[in-house]
């Protein structure tokens, strides 16, 4: 495992303000977690976050590239050695990173998967597993039940409505039962899938659900 390094409180607040703005569905279920996963959760959110918004920032395909370069580049440094870049979510990403022993290939992973859905080689919902197997392992949880239901969630949440994406979610909640509860903060934003659910209501919605083990 790296040597032990801290984030700053700014770094973290930056990644918690950058996904609660940006993704309320997945900050809320991320809320579940204990610290300090949660603040695992939300590094790795705001990570992927900035690798979504690259497309939206350049169409330049060169200037995407060295973009997403740089992010596989920073990514590794993250869990490795030595100060990480200056960058917030690079410094709060890295915190998790050291603290539970990523590989810095699965964080190039989910570059590598960002990368693939701009330029049209991978079907976005493919992208969300590379996101589902960080946040599992930085919950701490590696079973088959656990993992195949989160890949089924990530899924569905990047698919058009429709009977692929029900079927998905079907498969997922069918394996409610057997999960491990661990996994619940990147389950439950399901709930918001399949059915509306006004803001002040989700919190409860959210919480109704975990205390159930449902999603």
């Amino acid at each position: 495992m790296s040597p032990a390094y801290r984030a700053s409180a700014a770094a973290h607040r930056h990644a918690l303000e950058m996904v609660r703005t940006s993704d309320r569905d997945r900050f809320l279920a991320a809320l579940f977690a204990p610290e300090p996963a949660r603040a695992g959760l939300l590094a790795l959110l705001a990570f992927d976050q900035e690798l979504a918004r690259i497309r939206g920032v350049t169409r330049e395909p060169m200037l995407a590239l060295i973009r997403f370069q740089w992010w596989r580049e920073a990514a590794a440094e993250a869990a490795e050695k030595g100060m990480p870049r200056a960058h917030p979510v690079v410094e709060s990403l890295s915190e998790t990173a050291r603290r539970i022993g990523l590989a810095p290939a699965m964080l190039i992973a989910l570059v590598d998967a960002r990368e693939a859905v701009v330029n049209e080689t991978l079907d976005p919902a493919l992208a969300g597993a590379a996101l589902a197997d960080l946040e599992l392992a930085v919950l701490g949880v590696g079973d088959a039940a656990s993992r195949t239901a989160a890949h089924g969630v990530a899924a569905a949440r990047l698919m058009e409505q429709g009977a692929a994406r029900a079927q998905r979610l079907a498969e997922a909640r069918a394996l409610a039962s057997g999960i491990d509860r661990r996994a619940l903060p990147i389950l439950l934003p399901a709930l918001a899938i399949d059915r509306e659910i006004s803001a002040w209501r989700k919190p409860l919605a959210y919480w109704w659900a975990a205390s159930r083990g449902r999603y």
